[in-house]
């Protein structure tokens, strides 16, 4: 946070290096990100023309130390995804995809001839990749898939239908989870032009406008065994690929939390009522304080998070959990709070907070909701599970 501001001096938590990359990613979004962005929102419009030049930062598969990739510390990542959505939820929701769900199981569920043949691509920005977990009637249970892989001589032939998914219509490829003929559930790269495989933009959204949300469809699609992830074996795959997400999201929330309070604590300080600028008043006060308050809570906790993935490679998957509900949450009210300051010109795209909070909405959703993630911090707990009965395959 700003310096005068930066009461516990968090900013010296960052190392040069991780600094560096902060200053370079705030750069990039106020020259480039902030000036079009609100007309991206208003059009429904993802800005892929940046995506060469988030490439060309280091930004795509940032942790990743081969192929290309930038092989920066995990808190470096964190710091890339918070300045993202301090621009917007749906650039850096491209970037977390990107660089989570689809960079990362190629990287650890994929041979040797897989990294080579996709990682490059990916990292430089040539490939555009999505994840295809989310079905129509399966999001928090992602154990009930209904989409089926069976093989067929040297092929998979696949089934099924995935929904919700962000750069579905500008992927070239796709890492699909499927049930598999003996029940377990397996990953495939599914790349476009692939007979069967069919993909439909998700029209009228009112969160999220300037991100691809999509819906893929398989019809008899036949994938080559080759482009089956070998060490991507039952859920458990997928529920990694699902914390590298989450880590990111809950620093990018942290962003949208900034740019929210920010803009309301200038706009409290400029806007005199009853011959005095807001900000003096005692109400007006107490909210910003509270959330300043609650996003030092949300940065203290991600920065622990960070030291524990970069020592250890991993960090508890409640962890996550508890990260991803609270920031999440804590920007979400930071942003209602914020449009409440700014009165009726919150309601207008001059300002970021409106947009910030409907962007928030989805986030509070997606990535496991946030009662999932209240239910999984809670059997932690008290070791008493309040999920039903679900096969995992």
């Amino acid at each position: 946070m700003r310096s005068e501001l930066d009461v516990l001096q968090i900013d010296q938590l960052l190392p040069e290096e991780e600094r560096l990359i902060r200053d370079s990613v705030r750069s990039f979004v106020k020259e480039k990100v902030l000036p079009i962005i609100g007309g991206c929102f208003r059009r429904g419009e993802f800005p892929k023309h940046l995506v060469p030049e988030i490439a060309q930062l280091g930004l795509l598969g940032p942790t990743v130390k081969t192929h290309g990739g930038a092989g920066t510390s995990y808190l470096g990542y964190g710091v890339i995804m918070e300045e993202l959505e301090r621009g917007d939820s749906g650039v850096r929701s491209f970037a977390s995809v990107q660089s989570s769900l689809v960079i990362y199981p190629i990287a650890t569920f994929g041979d040797e001839a897989q990294r080579d043949r996709w990682l490059p691509g990916l990292i430089n920005g040539q490939l555009i990749g999505c994840f295809g977990l989310t079905e129509p009637d399966f999001g928090s249970n992602p154990a009930g898939m209904r989409t089926s892989a069976k093989r067929q001589g040297g092929n998979y032939v696949l089934n099924g239908t995935k929904r919700w998914i962000t750069n579905g219509n500008l992927a070239d490829l796709a890492v699909v989870f499927a049930r598999c003929d003996d029940g377990e559930i397996g990953a495939f790269v599914v790349e476009r032009g692939t007979e069967g495989f069919i993909t439909n933009e998700i029209e009228g959204k009112i969160s999220l406008r300037a991100s691809v949300t999509s819906e893929l469809i398989f019809e008899d699609c036949t994938v080559p065994a080759a482009n089956r992830l070998p060490n991507a074996k039952g859920l458990k795959a997928a529920l990694m690929c699902l914390s590298q997400a989450r880590y990111g999201i809950a620093w990018g929330a942290i962003g949208a939390a900034k740019a929210c309070f920010f803009e309301a604590l200038d706009y409290a300080k400029a806007r005199v009522m009853f011959d005095r600028p807001i900000a003096g008043f005692q109400l007006v006060q107490q909210k910003l304080v509270q959330m300043y308050s609650d996003i030092v809570q949300a940065e203290l906790l991600c920065h622990r998070m960070a030291q524990l993935k970069d020592r250890d490679g991993q960090v508890h998957h409640v962890a996550v959990s508890l990260a991803k509900r609270n920031n999440v949450d804590m920007a979400l009210k930071t942003a209602r709070v914020a449009r409440d300051i700014l009165g009726a010109n919150g309601i207008v795209d001059d300002y970021c907070a409106m947009r910030h909070m409907c962007n928030l909405e989805s986030v509070f959703t997606y990535e496991g909701t946030h009662d999932i993630h209240t239910l999984i911090v809670g059997q932690a707990l008290t070791g008493e599970s309040a999920f039903g009965e679900t096969k995992a395959g």
